[in-house]
This record gives C-alpha cells, structure tokens and sequence, in this order.
C-alpha cells in the first residue's frame, strides 16, 4: 500500500473505532453486566494474538467461557458450541460475535486494524510465525483486523489452509 494509502486506513480505524465505542458504549455497558451476573471472573478475555509482522499483542474480547477455562476439559479448543464451558451469555456473544466487539480498543492502541486478516493465536495453526511457510507469513504483512475478507466469505467453514489464502488473497 501506498503511504497516503496507510494514512487514510490507519485514520479510518482511529476515527471509526472511536465513534463505534462511543455510540455502542451502553451496549459495551449492557454486555459487561450480564457477563458479571451470568458468571463468576472478568468481564474481559486477553490473549496472546500474533499481529504485523509476527509480533505478540495482547487482544481484548469479551469473556465467553467460564473463568480458567483454559485449564478445564480441552484447554481453548472448542470442539462444539455446546461446550459446558460456555456461558449462557456467552453464547449468545459468540453467535452474535458481540463478543468481538472490545477488540475496538486494540485498534485505537494500534494493535490492529477493522478490516484485515483475523490474527490466529500464536499456537495454532503454527507454533510462532516463524513457522509459518513463506506463502502465509504474506497475511503478516498488516495490522490483523477485527473483520477481514475470510471471516465474511468462509468464516470458520473451511481449513486454515484455506483461511489463509483468502488472508492472502486480500493483501
């Protein structure tokens, strides 16, 4: 991309970001609430994420699943979405992927962009962006977005292979 190009997405994302929080601010208010009563722990979830140019960021989504899930039953992997993990509001967050909507905050701290490749864990689907193949470390090339070109068209309904090449495809 161009540098007047950067500029106006990065500006787009600040601009964009701040607005969103601002007006879905008593939804964001509304949505901690009901986590608080629906279970016990943090409104909030952080988790390693790898971002541009492989390096670590810590991502902001709401909390799903029960506090510690990590150390219950399959770790973070979901096998179905009805995991006893997931709370009632959880649910409800990950099919609506309101859950997402914190990730606003990454953007305004630069971490990540609205529109760009989803960023993966830093354990799935390689160990670390070093290994990567030359081919995916392509989708490393941006600012990881809070939506991007595969979580519309294919979502979770294809492999990673397949993820990343539509990743690929949009940088």
């Amino acid at each position: 991309m161009k540098k007047i190009d950067l500029f106006l997405k990065k500006s787009l994302d600040l601009v964009g970001s701040f607005f969103a929080i601002v007006i879905l601010s008593p939804l964001l208010l509304v949505i901690a609430i009901l986590i608080k009563i629906d279970s016990n722990g943090p409104v909030f979830f952080r988790q390693d994420r790898l971002g541009k140019d492989g390096t670590t960021f810590k991502i902001i989504k709401f909390r799903t699943m029960v506090n510690n899930a990590e150390k219950i039953g399959d770790g973070l992997s979901i096998k179905s979405e009805s995991d006893s993990r997931i709370t009632k509001i959880g649910s409800f967050l990950r099919n609506t992927s309101l859950d997402e909507l914190p990730q606003l905050f990454n953007v305004i701290k630069g971490d990540m962009s609205i529109v760009g490749p989803r960023p993966p864990v830093t354990y799935h689907p390689y160990k670390g962006y070093e290994n990567y193949p030359e081919w995916a470390k392509t989708r490393f090339k941006m600012l990881p977005g809070v939506t991007g070109l595969a979580q519309i068209t294919v979502r979770n309904s294809v492999s990673w292979e397949k993820r990343i090449e539509w990743d690929v495809k949009y940088i």
